[in-house]
């Protein structure tokens, strides 16, 4: 059974977790107190929200002017002032503008940018988050600074942030939401500020959620399951030693999927299998039916843009979350008993369709939870025999049913938790306070692109002999080679340190200066990838590391040429990863008279040119 430690810090600190979701968003809070068991709370209060009592998410929403200044927010934008005053001043209304930031790499066939609402005139989309997170800023500061009298002054400058983003998300993806911490101002630029921000998976957020709210129990017992009408009793019977767990988190825009080893006295869990994402999320059914619904209202008069734009919403809210049988027709209620038209079963303000029509709207998304379920299970070092969903889309019964039908069917244990509002939010604070991963697996296999020594007896190398050149010491080298540093699949521990021995030589010294590494992801099905020009496709490069070796010259020595023609210079170095928390790290390091003089740290950077590292394959001392 988890029970939570007293927080052993010398002093008193402030974590906010900002939960930036597609459709919905919130903040969570703790006060970390020394001594004291922390305690997790949620902003429950923003603006627009005073009359109906509060919230603790509000609508990922914001109306822009045509200067391009943000004017509302979240249920602000709900406000029928609001509503009329941004058509008649004609703003800019930006929903599903995360998805802009999604990573290249995720399948999206099935939509564009297109399909997504355009961002203002000048702003890019990580501005946007920048002005959102901003936001969400300014709302937790004026709750907290009314629920905790004279907290806020004392810790403001001592605040620590988890920012969570979907699984998928990577090196490019991360590095945009650090420099939209910066531009909404709740940290300062430069490494300081950086320091404060801490980069969490929303997988594995959710199973800090379902371990402090759901694990905590006695042996699981009783868990409530609401999607399927009145509450039902599931005993969850404990096992022994460790057990197989995926966590679904189902949310508006991604799905994530992260399975873990669960060990319950005490409770520590570890990574199994690589995290999925998969961009079919509840959004992607709303798009799906307003598609569906202009294809069928094409020729009646509820045809018009703004029309199908109401049914939609309505069925997003309503429609979408009842459905539950597939042989029970379906309504959205959209106008008054006057709007009717029975040739496209119109009636009293209600649009009918078939059960079976809505279900194909489902169908996508249900059937790639179900592929990233299967593709996580058969990856796992372990048999999975529970599963956890979480996620806005979790309180689709639909949805629910579907995975339960093949849940059951392998027996493994299915619960869904619903009206999990905070779920990521407060998983972020758990994650930052309990710590409970203690590694991880590796998604993809990461190396870098160098040249390799020719080898007559390699056919690998006597089919690239064309493009082999002469190096600098006079050996043929062949280039696209790709040397693997981390493989898939690989469990990591947080202090773990993945390394490889490269060579960079030059005829001038003053080309020492630096060393550029891109640390590059390949992204297919070989075990053991080792050219890039065979599926360059499956390559793609995550960030670069520099490190300024100008010091290193001025004790290099050359080194003769072997016909004795002249001389050149070499560096011997280590490309270093660490990949045990949350993000991907990088270094260079280089030995210079068996010590250690220098290394840098790379963070994920922009605009990066895929350069060749000469590669010295032979050991380092």
């Amino acid at each position: 059974m988890f029970a939570r430690e007293p927080y052993a810090g010398l002093s008193r600190k402030l974590v906010l977790a900002f939960d930036v979701g597609t459709t919905f968003s919130g903040v969570s809070y703790c006060i970390l107190d020394p001594g004291e068991i922390p305690k997790i709370h949620g902003v429950s209060r923003f603006p627009g929200q005073e009359s109906t009592g509060g919230d603790s998410r509000i609508p990922s929403i914001m109306y822009y002017d045509q200067a391009g200044s943000l004017r509302a927010v979240g249920a602000e934008t709900q406000q029928k002032d609001i509503v009329e005053l941004a058509a008649s001043e004609r703003w800019t209304r930006l929903e599903w503008w995360k998805l802009y930031l999604r990573a290249t790499h995720l399948e999206a066939s099935h939509f564009s940018e297109a399909d997504i609402p355009a961002l203002p005139d000048g702003k890019t989309a990580v501005q946007v988050l920048g002005d959102f997170m901003g936001y969400l800023f300014k709302c937790a500061k004026a709750y907290i600074t009314e629920a905790h009298t004279c907290l806020w002054e004392s810790l403001e400058n001592n605040i620590e942030f988890v920012l969570t983003h979907p699984n998928g998300w990577e090196g490019p993806q991360q590095q945009q939401i650090r420099h939209a911490a910066e531009l909404g101002r709740f940290v300062p630029a430069g490494e300081e500020g950086q320091s404060r921000i801490h980069l969490l998976t929303e997988g594995e957020a959710s199973l800090h959620f379902c371990v402090t709210n759901v694990l905590a129990s006695d042996a699981f017992d009783a868990m409530p399951i609401l999607c399927s009408g009145e509450p039902e009793e599931v005993q969850l019977e404990p096992q022994p030693d460790h057990q197989g767990v995926i966590i679904i988190d189902a949310g508006g825009g991604t799905v994530d999927l992260s399975a873990y080893s669960m060990k319950l006295c005490p409770t520590s869990f570890k990574e199994i299998a690589p995290a999925e994402c998969r961009l079919q999320g509840s959004v992607f059914i709303t798009y799906r039916a307003h598609a569906f619904l202009r294809a069928k209202l094409a020729n009646s008069r509820y045809g018009g843009e703004e029309s199908l734009y109401n049914m939609t919403e309505i069925f997003d809210k309503t429609t979408k979350l009842r459905f539950r049988v597939v042989d029970e027709p379906q309504y959205i209620k959209f106008g008054s008993v006057r709007d009717k038209d029975p040739d496209y079963d119109i009636r009293s303000g209600q649009l009918k369709l078939p059960g079976q029509d809505v279900a194909k709207l489902f169908e996508p998304s249900v059937e790639e939870i179900i592929a990233a379920f299967e593709q996580q299970r058969s990856a796992a070092s372990l048999p999975i025999t529970n599963a956890f969903l979480v996620g806005g889309f979790a309180a689709s019964d639909w949805l629910y049913a579907k995975l339960m039908e093949h849940m059951s069917a392998l027996d493994i244990t299915f619960v869904a938790l619903i009206n999990t509002n905070k779920a990521v939010a407060d998983g972020a604070i758990s994650f930052f306070i309990d710590h409970l991963v203690s590694s991880r697996t590796a998604r993809f296999t990461y190396g870098t692109e160098c040249n390799a020594l020719y080898n007559e007896h390699d056919p690998e190398h006597v089919a690239r002999r064309e493009n082999a050149f002469e190096g600098v010491t006079g050996c043929l080298e062949v280039p696209h080679a790709f040397e693997s540093i981390l493989k898939k699949g690989t469990e990591v521990s947080e202090e773990q340190e993945f390394k490889k021995p490269f060579i960079i030589e030059e005829f001038d010294l003053s080309h020492c200066g630096s060393i550029h590494v891109d640390i590059v992801a390949y992204r297919g099905k070989l075990s053991d990838p080792t050219w890039t020009d065979t599926e360059r496709d499956a390559y793609t490069t995550l960030c670069s590391v520099r490190a300024d070796t100008s010091k290193l010259v001025r004790s290099m020595q050359p080194h003769q040429l072997p016909d004795g023609g002249g001389t050149y210079y070499s560096i011997l170095f280590y490309v270093v990863l660490l990949f045990g928390l949350t993000e991907l790290k990088a270094q260079i390091s280089w030995i210079d008279n068996e010590s250690c003089i220098g290394g840098v740290r790379g963070y994920y950077v922009f605009e990066t040119t895929l350069i060749c590292v000469r590669l010295w394959r032979g050991k380092m001392s």
